[in-house]
This record gives structure tokens, sequence and C-alpha cells, in this order.
């Protein structure tokens, strides 16, 4: 069991009690302090990493002071737009609208008030981007990003205790949350009690057994996250009589080098840059979505592909610590002639010739329009690449104020979700992923259910 009902005797006490030290975790315990409650982040890991560490960095905003100062012009609404676009429809559009409307809010009080290193991300736009929505740290890294989180958190005069995996809950029969059980690497076994409890603890790509039965379709991918996210949340929210939503929901990814597993920035791909198979040729529309595209690969003769680039679309993501991991792992290789580049995929020359002169004179299959991009020239760029799975993006429903939904839709006294562990905005499926939502929903949900635990433990 790991929802126990009597409650031992407890080592301590807190307040607001938060699971996870990712990026919702960290800003949660941001926004709960200022909100003047005492807080204490556990953290299953010997330092703070998880998929917040793995990821690029960049968290959308929109209308924020650095879009204004750089002149670039955007909205809560294009923002909301995008993500209800993407996600067809098939996402819950009241929490795609307040993450928006909060999402410059949430950027300026993390650059301004807490001394985050972003900035505006200017060289291309991710698919579906209506603006230019992206903020990074100056690596465009997510362990840059955690890095300020984490000390930022610790100014604030917050605990983050590692080593402390919450291996169960203590709630009555009315689902208050009493506290939590906590594991120590030597055995140990402590009971923390608390008023307010949020789960940061992100999804289930790290447990298989969940994966296969929520999302089959990529349980053989590789799995890019962090093996820590054993779907925690999900197990506990469904003992609870939580609802669960949108299991069937992942983030894929269409750019992920063999056999070193780095990630190409995917500026290679939305600047014109193509994907062909072990035949030399296009087999789908590359740029509706680095997420959909990695179950496109899987389908491949050899669950495989070569992205092709040039040095125009190379300048637009040269800057990215995931794609100079993959220059230095020695994945993406050079290429003067079609011959060369043919004889590196192992296809025929002729077939590779008749492809990119299709792309370079506007025959462009799979309704790709490639928006007056140049066509590729040589030297060519190319990457051998599989799809993989980053992260899940179904788990507890929650509402505006991130607290966490029985299945008859009433909420939960004292339990509050945000960033993997609570339903994404990516609908039913991982075509309905917008590159940077998943760090979207992790600050913007991590600050709200911050700011709720904060209000509600200080009315008791």
């Amino acid at each position: 069991m790991s929802i126990l009902r009597e409650i031992p005797p407890l080592d301590v006490h807190v307040p607001v009690v938060i699971v996870g030290a990712g990026a919702c975790g960290c800003v949660a315990a941001l926004a709960a302090k200022a909100g003047g409650a005492e807080v204490v982040v556990l953290e299953r890991d010997a330092r703070p990493q998880g998929n917040t560490a793995l990821s690029g960095g960049q968290i959308p905003g929109a209308g924020t002071h650095l879009q204004k100062a750089a002149g670039i012009e955007d909205t809560p609404a294009l923002l909301a737009g995008d993500l209800i676009a993407k996600a067809k429809g098939k996402c819950d559009a009241h929490i795609a609208e307040r993450i928006a409307a909060e999402s410059a809010k949430t950027v300026d009080w993390l650059v301004e008030t807490h001394g985050l290193a972003l900035s505006c991300m200017t060289g291309f736009r991710y698919p579906g981007h209506s603006a230019a929505h992206m903020h990074s740290p100056p690596h465009q890294s997510g362990a840059d990003l955690l890095a300020g989180l984490v000390n930022a958190v610790e100014r604030a005069g917050v605990d983050i205790v590692c080593s402390a995996t919450v291996t169960a809950l203590y709630a009555d029969d009315g689902g208050f949350i009493q506290g939590v059980q906590i594991a120590r690497p030597d055995g140990a076994i402590e009971h923390i009690g608390c008023d307010a409890l949020v789960l940061a603890c992100n999804g289930f790509g790290g447990n298989a057994e969940l994966v296969r039965k929520y999302i089959p379709q990529i349980a053989d991918a590789p799995y890019l996250g962090h093996a820590g996210n054993r779907g925690d949340a999900v197990i506990w929210g469904e003992e609870l009589g939580a609802s669960l939503k949108d299991l069937g929901s992942f983030q894929g990814h269409g750019a992920v080098c063999m056999p070193s597993m780095t990630r190409l920035g995917w500026g290679t791909m939305s600047e014109g840059g193509i994907q062909v198979n072990i035949n030399g040729q296009r087999f789908s529309h590359e740029n509706t979505g680095y997420s959909e595209q990695g179950l496109k690969i899987r389908s491949q003769p050899g669950g495989s592909a070569w992205a092709i680039w040039d040095s125009r679309c190379e300048a637009s993501v040269a800057a990215m610590h995931n794609h100079i991991d993959c220059w230095s792992q020695g994945a993406i290789k050079r290429f003067d002639t079609t011959a060369t580049l043919a004889q590196f995929i192992g296809c025929d020359e002729a077939a590779l010739v008749a492809t990119l002169k299709d792309v370079s004179e506007g025959r462009c299959a799979f309704g790709r329009n490639f928006g007056g991009k140049p066509p590729l020239q040589a030297p060519y760029l190319c990457a051998k690449v599989t799809g993989a799975l980053f992260h899940t993006q179904g788990g507890l429903e929650v509402d505006t104020q991130a607290r966490v939904l029985r299945n008859d839709g009433t909420p939960f006294p004292n339990l509050f979700a945000g960033g993997g562990a609570a339903r994404g905005l990516s609908g039913p499926s991982d075509w309905g992923y917008l590159s940077g939502s998943g760090l979207l929903v992790a600050v913007n949900l991590g600050r709200i259910a911050g700011e709720s635990a904060a209000t509600l433990v200080r009315r008791t």
C-alpha cells in the first residue's frame, strides 16, 4: 500500500511539503515561501536533476518584459491558441488559457525576483509557435535552468532534502493528506506531517510496466527521461480515487542520434532540413513536431532515419547544449557530395538526388511547405537518428488552482500537483505536444500550486 490511513508519530511537521526538486517543485517552493509558508522539498536523488536537467531549458511565455524589450509581439491569447490548436482542441482549454495568462508573470518573476538568466530565443521557431514564445538560459540547457532554480530556492531559505524517497502518503478517509513516509538510502524510515502536499514528481516514463500498459506504441523505444520518473503520482492518485486523464499521451522525440542518444537541435529541421529512410526517401512531414516524429521514425525499416541539413540550418542551433553534445559525440557527419552522403546512409545515390531535387523544386510530399527556406546546399550535415520517449504527458487532473480533482470533479482538500505529475496540455497522444509545454506547465502550475498551498495553510 502506498496510501496509508493511520499516521505514526511524526519526526517533524512542515506546513507545505513538496515532492520533487525539478522545475515544478523548485518554483512551487519559491511561491509557497513567498506566500508566507514554511516549506520543505523532498528529492529522491542525491542532488536535484530529473527531466528538467535533461531538457533544453526553454520556457514559453507570452507578453514578458524580455519579449517587449526585444521587440517581440506576443499575447497570452496567441500562446493559448497555439497550445489548444496543437492538441487539436483535445486538451483542457481552461487550464491552457490559465497557464498562458500566467506565463509572463511567472517568467518575469523568475528573472526579476529570483535572478534567473533567461533571454528570448529568436534563432528559429518550433512547429506550432505563432510567436517567439521561448525563453532560455544562455546555453539553452535544462541543467543550467535547474541550477538557477535550486540556487534561488536555497537563497529563499527553503530546504531541499535529497536522498529522501517518498514511499507512501498518509491520508484520512476524506482524502486529507496528513503527511508522507520517506525512505533513506541506509534503510531508515522517516515520517513528515504536513498541512498541504504538492506533487511535483513527474510522470511514469521510467516505469516500463506503466508505459507498456498506457502507451504500448512507444514502449520499445529508447527512454531518454530520468529513471526516477516511476509514476508515483499516478499510483497514489489511483489509490486515492483521483481523476487521471490522457494517460496515453507522451512527448516523443524524432531527432535522437544513434548510438550516442544525444538530441539534435530541432532548428535543423524547422529551418529546412529533411529526414530520409534507408531508401533515401522522405517518409513524413518532418516539421509538424518533434514529438510525433518519433513514432514516424520508429515505423521505418530498422526504426531509424537520417536527418540531413546544411550550414544555414546549423547556424540556428549551434549554441544549443544538446546539439553541441551531438558534435562532441561524433554523431554529426559532414559530406561534400551526394555520393558520399548516400554511401553513409547506405542508399542509392540516384534516389537521394531525386529526393533532394523534389524538395528544392517545391515538390514537397506529405504537405510540407518549407516557407520560403532556401534549398539545402552542400556541404551537407547528416546524423542517423531514431525516435524516443522523453516524458509522459498524462497524469492527475487539476483545476486552475492546481488542486488535484477526484473522479467526481471535486478537489481534494489539500493536495496539489504540477509538472509531469499533472495532466499536460497535449491531449490524448504524442501529436499534441507543443514544444516547451512541459516546462510551461511545470513552472506555471508549480507557482500556482505553491501559492494555493500557502493560502490554504495560512487559513488553518
